[in-house]
């Protein structure tokens, strides 16, 4: 009897010594895909029982192939962590996303995340103009972009392909002598736009064209290996999107998506943001290298349910200027 006992007790030992099948996590995400990896690989170091696989594109992108899966029945991500509130704020009023009151929540400013907990800012994205240094003209203001000086030699991420271009041309246009008129002053001046951020930057970088309205991050990151640009937060001030988090409704993995959203948004998860060069959006963090105080920077507002309403037909706007690219 004794010995059938401890066979049955170094049955059940064995049986406790064999770890919980980790969670596993599905992120769609517009970060960059080293960023991606290294926010992933941040939160799976202080969550090691939670496995998380990412998917990235650009918003519009990573909405249409969302919407499809939805529509299919089948929605396979779990999180999104994508340019910007108004494209959560549709998710939320249809009813997609999951509420979550975060405790890390009081620590971001009210304007900062949804007041029922469907999604929250993780970091302030502006876009301003960068330039190329060995361009003639040095802008300080939106409106340099529409001078002689520059003719045929801006270029521009579309809102047809970029979320965070959308906000930019949403914000600007809400700006008192800016406007839709300055996007038909710089498509008279021979701008260009097509594609995201990530080819504006290249263009300049390369000299194919001088100037380009751009995100902050990636000429001041290039900047800082070398690149011959600089980048420019114009007087008038600069639109920002903040790259919020929020839980699919969907989800079956509700308690590990939690703990990602408080992940990104505790101290930890901000200063991985910092590291790779973002302005966190958690008070009380440091800038990164080589950007202003933050009192200097000047953000122009945006309400997340009015550019909502208007995307559709700003979006036909916008393509009536520069063509659907």
């Amino acid at each position: 009897m004794k010995t059938i006992v401890s066979a049955a007790a170094l049955l059940a030992a064995s049986f406790l010594a064999v770890p919980a099948l980790a969670a596993n996590l599905v992120l769609y995400t517009s970060q960059p895909n080293e960023d991606a990896q290294a926010t992933v690989d941040g939160f799976m170091a202080a969550n090691p029982d939670i496995k998380v696989d990412w998917v990235r594109d650009g918003t519009p992108k990573i909405m249409a192939k969302l919407q499809a899966e939805i529509q299919g029945g089948n929605p396979v991500a779990d999180l999104l962590l994508i340019a910007d509130m108004v494209t959560l704020e549709r998710l939320k009023e249809d009813g997609k996303l999951l509420a979550y009151k975060s405790p890390e929540a009081a620590q971001y400013d009210a304007a900062l995340y949804d007041a029922d907990g469907y999604y929250y800012s993780t970091k302030l994205i502006t876009t301003g103009i960068m330039y190329n240094t060995s361009a003639e003209m040095k802008p300080a203001s939106w409106k340099d972009l529409t001078k002689p000086e520059a003719k045929g030699l801006v270029t521009m991420p579309s809102p047809l392909a970029s979320g965070a271009a959308l906000i930019h041309a949403q914000t600007l246009a809400a700006v008192p002598g800016l406007g839709w008129d300055l996007y038909k002053s710089l498509a008279e001046n021979g701008a260009i736009a097509a594609g995201g951020n990530g080819a504006v930057l290249k263009s300049v970088a390369s000299g194919e064209k001088a100037y380009g309205m751009v995100v902050d991050y990636l000429p001041i990151r290039e900047k800082a290996k070398g690149a011959p640009v600089e980048f420019v937060f114009p007087s008038e001030g600069v639109s920002a999107v903040t790259e919020p988090v929020g839980i699919l409704a969907s989800t079956k993995n509700a308690d590990a998506a939690k703990k990602f959203v408080d992940y990104v948004l505790s101290e930890k998860g901000q200063e991985g943001f910092l590291k790779l060069g973002y302005i966190p959006a958690r008070n009380g963090m440091k800038l990164p290298e080589g950007f202003p105080a933050r009192d200097t920077i000047k953000v122009l507002p945006i309400k997340a349910a009015d550019a909502l309403k208007n995307t559709d037909q700003d979006l036909k706007t916008f393509s009536g200027i520069y063509g659907s690219n």
